[in-house]
């Protein structure tokens, strides 16, 4: 009996001491756990593990803001040359996408009746002017007679009428004459402009009427584009085109971008889209534009003169504006507010950063303000070493 009471006791012991050490080991890790959750993230307030970041040096230079959008080419001058009287065409002296010059002919109608009606006009006239000199040989004889008293001055004066209406009568001869030749000139139709040839549909022998369109000729040098320009930088695309700013057009399998002139900015703004309508002239020798393309066309409407450059990865979006990490020489990260004046590519110009302070650009996730930082490398740039952080120029892209 006593042995079996023991033994007993001895598994009471031991059911005791595991439970002891269950409940040690939880607390433990309770405790563990707490600590863990009230330490602050990313070495906030100089405690914990510093961040590791990527930092760049923000620099100074001057920033173009250049305006990239698509245009579209459109011709200074076309015309729709249609003829001015009912007549039937009797000769074509063009071909279909022929080039042609200012004042070259074109087209040649059936110009008989015309020519009939001019000399008749001309005959009238030279009729008139014979008569007007036979009167004016009179009238200087009736004054010889009335000088000698042998004819009374109203005779005189009755010639002299005649003289007069003589000589309206040869001055409406030479109006119909004039009439007669601009009306035979409508049957020679020349090209008002230097340009191309559309599709012609007219032939010999065809009846054409004031309202038949004979051909479409168009200017293709010099050309223009025509594209639209943010709201945004209107004033600054006004006091451009003073200058005759610069504008390049990229054309699809050309290396080089065509360069021409701003030369229109519209006089209003759409306000469905806030762009306003501006036109640059390009000279187009070799036909490198046509009209109706889209071409891609970029212009320089400013320059931000010493501006503050840094990555654009380094810009954090918050509630109550844009920010950025600057890290101070003791390699803490402190949260500056900045104005962002321009994008470009991967780049910005900004308000609010001095060149040469060390900004954030990888790793912000894990920094918390005024916590300590440690650099892993800095930021990778075009044309700069491993460890350059040096921001390159680059150019500005503004949406349609």
């Amino acid at each position: 009996m006593e042995k079996k009471f023991t033994v007993a006791l001895a598994g009471l012991l031991l059911v005791a001491a595991a439970g002891g050490a269950w409940w040690w080991s939880g607390a433990k890790t309770r405790a563990s756990a707490k600590t863990e959750a009230e330490a602050p993230a990313g070495g906030a307030g100089g405690k914990g593990a510093p961040a590791l970041v990527t930092l760049a040096t923000a620099q100074k230079q001057d920033v173009p803001v250049t305006v990239q959008v698509n245009g579209s080419v459109v011709s200074l001058n076309s015309v729709d040359l249609r003829p001015q009287v009912t007549n039937t065409v009797r000769e074509v002296h063009v071909k279909e996408g022929q080039f042609v010059r200012a004042g070259q002919l074109l087209f040649t109608l059936d110009d008989r009746p015309d020519q009939a009606n001019l000399a008749k006009a001309k005959a009238q006239q030279q009729r008139d002017e014979a008569t007007l000199a036979d009167l004016d040989r009179q009238y200087k004889r009736s004054q010889d007679l009335v000088a000698q008293n042998f004819i009374a001055k109203s005779a005189a004066d009755a010639t002299l009428s005649q003289f007069e209406a003589q000589k309206a009568a040869v001055a409406a001869d030479r109006a119909a004459v004039q009439g007669a030749q601009v009306a035979l000139g409508y049957a020679t139709l020349r090209s008002p402009i230097a340009g191309r040839i559309g599709a012609i549909n007219i032939y010999p022998g065809t009846l054409v009427q004031t309202s038949t369109s004979l051909v479409t000729i168009t200017q293709l040098d010099p050309i223009a584009v025509s594209f639209p320009v943010p709201e945004a930088q209107l004033q600054h695309l006004i006091a451009a085109s003073r200058d005759n700013v610069a504008v390049e057009a990229l054309v699809t399998g050309r290396k080089e971008p065509l360069l021409g002139k701003l030369n229109f900015v519209d006089n209003t703004v759409d306000p469905t889209i806030g762009t306003v309508r501006a036109k640059a002239v390009f000279p187009n020798a070799d036909q490198s534009l046509w009209p109706g393309q889209f071409v891609e066309t970029r212009v320089t409407v400013r320059t931000i003169a010493g501006a503050t450059v840094v990555p654009a990865a380094a810009l954090l979006t918050l509630a109550e504006g844009t920010a950025m990490y600057v890290v101070d020489a003791e390699g803490a990260a402190k949260l500056r507010k900045v104005q962002v004046l321009n994008t470009f590519g991967t780049q910005l110009a900004v308000k609010g950063v001095e060149p040469g302070e060390r900004v954030v650009v990888e790793g912000k996730q894990n920094v918390r303000p005024g916590g300590k930082v440690r650099v892993e490398k800095p930021a990778p740039t075009k044309g700069s070493g491993p460890a350059d952080a040096s921001v390159a120029p680059a150019s500005v892209k503004e949406p349609a």
